[in-house]
């Protein structure tokens, strides 16, 4: 915990007033530059295991007591709260899938992201529903191949899109066909901004957003059991 505290002290906190200056800068193709000193501090924090600490040590963790990711946590949040939330929705969608992924997608998804070459992001609210998400209107919509067609727009998308992974996921509930209700959740692979043409490797194809705050999706997937 000294090596956790000293790393939030010394690698951090230093940048958090460049995050709050700079900011993120959306570029001309679509993607995102985030504020400088971020990407080499994110490649430490992936170095130094920090993001391992009680992960599953079947799939890259180090199997740690959660107690010890909380007070990590807490050191890192305090210092920058910007930076931590990369990390951060990775964890929770990492959780997401252990609990509900198939031994497949447990063993392609859950290596990377631990190892924080992945990373995830989470996408639920609409521009029509605030926080009720019994309103939103994305629909996934079953294919012949066992995958699901995925269409809708979701917006305040944290972590999104950035220039730290190769690969960013996309954790996405689309509506149910019972009013109020979801009809679950999907994990979709994002394209690496650095080459996009190379999300052919992972079986998805999907259309990428034109906006910043909002993203319209056309592509398929394959929900987690």
């Amino acid at each position: 915990m000294r090596e956790g505290g000293k790393f939030a002290e010394e690698v951090l906190q230093p940048l958090n007033q460049t995050g709050d200056s700079e900011g993120c800068t959306r570029n001309d193709d679509g993607t995102v530059t985030t504020p400088k000193g971020f990407l080499k501090a994110y490649k430490a924090f992936c170095e130094n295991g920090w993001g391992t600490l009680s992960a599953d040590a079947n799939y890259g963790g180090q199997g740690l007591p959660h107690t010890l990711t909380t007070v990590f946590n807490e050191f890192a949040s305090s210092a920058n709260m910007a930076f931590s939330m990369y990390p951060g929705l990775t964890a929770g969608a990492v959780a997401a899938l252990t609990i509900h992924g198939t031994d497949d997608q447990k063993q392609t998804y859950l290596p990377n992201m631990i190892a924080g070459t992945w990373t995830g992001t989470m996408n639920l609210t609409e521009p029509h529903c605030g926080t009720d998400l019994g309103l939103i209107r994305t629909k996934a919509v079953p294919q012949a191949d066992g995958s699901y067609k995925i269409t809708g727009t979701k917006i305040f998308i944290s972590a999104g899109q950035h220039d730290m992974a190769e690969n960013i996921i996309t954790w996405c509930w689309p509506a149910s066909r019972r009013p109020g209700r979801h009809q679950g959740h999907f994990a979709v692979c994002r394209a690496p901004q650095r080459d996009r043409r190379r999300m052919a490797r992972w079986g998805t194809t999907m259309a990428f957003p034109a906006a910043r705050s909002s993203t319209r999706w056309a592509f398929t997937a394959t929900p987690p059991a």
